[in-house]
């Protein structure tokens, strides 16, 4: 996996998923940990520690919550009230047996942003934590990691969840100065971070991005104005402290081939195809293998859903094989689900993973 991430030509083609998710781990894999269900599975592990990040406490953030009874489908919601010198701040998070998500943003418009900037006091990286994962690793695959944040690592993609995916296109669009300013002081927080938290942590590769600033999102000139300028300082701060970066767009990307390397990546993933909500199809794999496998590793391409979950073991072998011709030309290629899975058959992964080790170089 280390010599794809450096474009390199391993024995065999590498082949993992992206994050195993606690619900197919207590569902599918009799509630084993991510590790183990790894070494069941035959795939190369990709091992994210969690939770790794811990809370500061501040009497400017002063947090109570309140939590409402399950809905029908078993979904809890919690309400927070945030109390910080320059105002009170609220938000909402709904928990079901798959996911967390935002019910309702923290920010309800850029003078929340910089309330929020000013008065949360941010986390700290258990590294004895992540220590612990990566000596249990070994060499059965990679850890992985990613930066403190509100919700998600890349700059454009938290500014998306302070307020809204809708909310934060047409502030950049109807307050541009201001978005850049904030923007530029969400890197800077990252980067003090990176500086201070991230020193001898072991991790062999870090998680930068969001599906927030693929190109079924944002525009490619988007991108190139409110996302490429942001990350680039991250990136560079990971580089300086001995970090590999991947770049995670969970959507479409092909539009975004030469602009994804601007900001100093290492790696870009998902890959993903139509079915998973992305665009890269079949016809489109050579070109933005030449176009942006040419400059970083690439990870991902395997349909989760359609493929993975859902269909036979010679489609899953057909789909694996057509991945390693499409991408894995002259190396630097790790197979692996787009994104995340919940009904996955056990077999279909041990399917995929003996497929991948019959694709050598």
């Amino acid at each position: 996996m280390m010599r794809a991430l450096r474009r390199e030509k391993p024995d065999c083609l590498p082949v993992t998923i992206h994050q195993w998710q606690a619900y197919h781990l207590r569902e599918y894999m009799g509630g084993c940990d991510q590790l183990e269900a790894f070494i069941r599975s035959g795939l190369d592990a990709s091992i994210m520690p969690w939770p790794v990040m811990i809370d500061r406490v501040s009497p400017d953030w002063e947090v109570t919550s309140q939590i409402s009874p399950p809905d029908g489908r078993g979904a809890v919601e919690t309400r927070y009230t945030v109390k910080t010198p320059s105002g009170t701040l609220t938000y909402r998070k709904c928990a079901d047996q798959y996911t967390t998500f935002f019910s309702e943003h923290i920010a309800k418009s850029l003078d929340d942003v910089e309330i929020f900037l000013r008065h949360w006091p941010g986390q700290t990286l258990d590294r004895d934590y992540v220590a612990s994962w990566y000596d249990r690793t070994g060499d059965h695959g990679i850890v992985r990691g990613f930066i403190s944040g509100w919700n998600q690592p890349g700059v454009w993609q938290d500014f998306v969840e302070l307020v809204g995916t809708q909310e934060a296109i047409l502030y950049a669009m109807d307050e541009p100065e201001r978005v850049h300013a904030l923007l530029a002081e969400i890197s800077r927080q990252r980067v003090t971070f990176v500086q201070d938290q991230m020193p001898g942590a072991k991790y062999d590769l870090i998680e930068h991005g969001g599906g927030a600033a693929s190109s079924t999102v944002i525009s490619p000139a988007m991108f190139e104005e409110f996302c490429v300028p942001y990350d680039r300082p991250v990136v560079a701060a990971l580089h300086d402290g001995g970090f590999p970066v991947v770049y995670h767009t969970c959507g479409g990307m092909v539009p975004l081939a030469e602009l994804i390397p601007l900001n100093g990546c290492d790696a870009s993933e998902t890959l993903s195809p139509p079915g998973v909500g992305g665009d890269v199809r079949p016809e489109t794999r050579a070109p933005l293998k030449e176009k942006l496998g040419s400059k970083v590793a690439l990870i991902g391409g395997m349909d989760q859903f359609g493929i993975l979950s859902n269909s036979s073991p010679a489609q899953i072998r057909a789909e694996t094989h057509a991945l390693f011709r499409d991408f894995g030309k002259d190396g630097g290629y790790i197979c692996s689900a787009c994104d995340h899975f919940f009904e996955t058959p056990p077999e279909n992964l041990k399917h995929f993973a003996a497929a991948a080790k019959e694709c050598t170089y």
